[in-house]
């Protein structure tokens, strides 16, 4: 692909990032749903976890549809309707989705609101395809990562204003007496959202976004001199790579959407109430991802550092911002600031070196969970809710280690690791079962042996592309998915 300006063109840039907003606001809004449904619905913690497996299997499905359709037109469907087309064709299929809530809450189905929720999932997909290199696109080269990260940023604002805003609808202000949610108030937020849907695809289909995908016909070589493979498949990083974005998605999810769950049943908050809760999680991610995006501006050495510090207070703020704008209590948050310092020092720990952020922050995450699980009370649900500081790095150190050195395969390995996004809905089943075996408490264990493996993975692709000769400090990462 070749760039339009030696500049990041904002024109495009902007209008891009709406549908990373779009994702985030989707996902975090899902852990609304979920004690919602539960209640309405009388579902186990397992069976109200199909919210999310419908939700992130649908990216796999869409991936594979992608690829079958593709290869039926033998030509990329990208390169065939245009980055522009792609993206309006998957905002009208979410909005497609959002339509099945209106007959779904009539009829009080579960499974129609879980087949609404695919949907949407599936035009997500579709949108994640065209959206994470366009941003690479619509300027130099160089600075493709940190506007990647930049808009794994907005994706988490999303996540932060979702739950609020869904809760709010459903069960009306703070201050309201309403604890209990029917079904018939979900379909009228996701009706809006889905208005909003084809309303950021008319704005696209007059935007200055390109409307042809360009394409760089030349076939290029290996990486790795003398390294001629025939698939993604035969590199070692990949494979497990593969693995490790399943396992991140999966607890990065599952965290959340079982705290819920855990604040109501063992410390008694009402469903309304813990909103702010999931919003402070999704917050946490922003907080780590406004951080990696400080690169992307034009500013000198010195302010660049200063930023890195101030942007994840920056995030905090925005997060407090809307929650009193909310009218929720802030008391019980300020002293999460102090937990963020805790990021900050295993970012400066790292030292930009994705392998080594990878195992810092899995090792953080471990120590976060386990303080979770052996604590009661508020210092266990700050515990829970910090694990979105140390999943805020994750998805772009693992993306840049397992692609690295794919050379001619690195496009069918990035729609590997997409289609493994699904690991958000398989772990969050699978924490639900082990919650009704045992407690939720102890269901976060699954987290522990995600990070465990993303702490493993870090050390092996060390070795592996230490001895394929690539050199770990010059790889660049990404952005959140």
């Amino acid at each position: 692909m070749s760039n339009y300006s030696k500049q990041t063109n904002w024109g495009q840039f902007i209008p891009l990032v709406t549908v990373f907003f779009f994702w985030g606001f989707v996902a975090a809004s899902n852990d609304i749903l979920i004690p919602v449904f539960q209640k309405a619905f009388k579902l186990s913690q397992t069976e109200s976890m199909l919210v999310q497996i419908c939700f992130y299997v649908a990216y796999t499905v869409g991936s594979l549809i992608y690829m079958v359709v593709s290869k039926g037109l033998k030509q990329d469907l990208i390169n065939k309707i245009g980055y522009k087309n792609g993206l309006i064709l998957g905002l009208l299929i979410s909005a497609a989705g959002t339509l099945l809530f209106y007959p779904a809450a009539n009829m009080a189905s579960f499974p129609l609101m879980i087949s609404g929720l695919f949907i949407v999932g599936l035009g997500f997909s579709l949108q994640q395809i065209v959206a994470n290199p366009l941003a690479i696109e619509v300027g130099p080269t160089e600075t493709g990562s940190q506007r990647l990260t930049m808009a794994g940023g907005i994706n988490n604002l999303g996540t932060t204003i979702g739950p609020l805003l869904v809760s709010f609808a459903i069960f009306g202000s703070a201050s309201a007496a309403n604890t209990e949610a029917s079904i018939e108030s979900v379909k009228i937020p996701y009706l809006m959202l889905g208005a909003a849907f084809v309303l950021v695809a008319i704005m696209l289909k007059f935007s200055s976004l390109p409307a042809v995908t360009p394409t760089n016909t030349k076939d290029t070589d290996d990486a790795v001199p003398g390294d001629h493979k025939t698939s993604a498949f035969q590199y070692p990083q990949l494979v497990m790579g593969m693995i490790a974005i399943f396992v991140y998605v999966g607890v990065e999810v599952s965290t959340a959407s079982n705290l819920p769950a855990y604040m109501e049943k063992s410390l008694g908050f009402e469903t309304k109430d813990v909103a702010p809760y999931i919003s402070l999680y999704w917050a946490s991610l922003m907080i780590g991802r406004w951080t990696g995006a400080v690169e992307a501006f034009d500013l000198s050495a010195g302010f660049k550092k200063i930023l890195r510090f101030l942007a994840p207070y920056l995030a905090f703020g925005v997060f407090l911002l809307v929650n009193a704008i909310a009218k929720h209590d802030l008391s019980p948050f300020y002293i999460y600031g102090a937990v963020i310092i805790v990021m900050i020092i295993c970012d400066i720990m790292s030292k930009g070196n994705p392998a080594r952020m990878l195992l810092i922050f899995s090792v953080a995450g471990i120590t976060a969970l386990l303080t979770g699980m052996f604590t009661s009370g508020m210092v266990s649900v700050y515990a829970f809710t910090s694990v979105g500081l140390f999943c805020s790095t994750l998805w772009p150190c693992i993306f840049a280690l397992a692609i690295n050195g794919l050379g001619k395969h690195t496009n069918q390995g990035s729609g590997l690791l997409i289609m493994m996004i699904m690991g958000g809905g398989i772990v969050s089943l699978i924490q639900g079962y082990i919650a009704d075996l045992t407690t939720i408490h102890m269901s976060y264990i699954v987290g522990v042996i995600c990070f465990a493996y993303l702490a493993f993975y870090a050390i092996r692709v060390t070795g592996i592309l230490k001895s394929q000769g690539i050199d770990l400090d010059k790889i660049s990462k990404g952005s959140g998915h």
